[in-house]
């Protein structure tokens, strides 16, 4: 079961008429229309954050292969 909060927010006020409008556009709440907006934020960081991550795994592994191929070669 989900419990809604609520919050205070201070936003510029050019971004508060476009949400207001978007609001009345697609006749949705502007508090589900921020929650899509922090939903998306946070998946979008979260993407931004693993796709580093896996970029430096990619970056380790091929060091350790070329350590290993540098190894075998001494051993051949």
């Amino acid at each position: 079961m989900r419990t809604k909060k609520k919050i205070s927010l201070t936003i510029d006020g050019s971004v508060l008429e476009a949400i207001e409008e978007a609001s009345k556009i697609y006749n949705i709440a502007k508090s589900h229309l921020a929650q899509e907006a922090f939903t998306l934020w946070l998946k979008k960081q979260t993407e931004i954050y693993m796709s580093k991550g896996y970029e430096e795994m990619a970056q380790d592994d091929k060091e350790i292969a070329e350590m290993s191929l540098n190894a075998q070669r001494e051993i051949l």
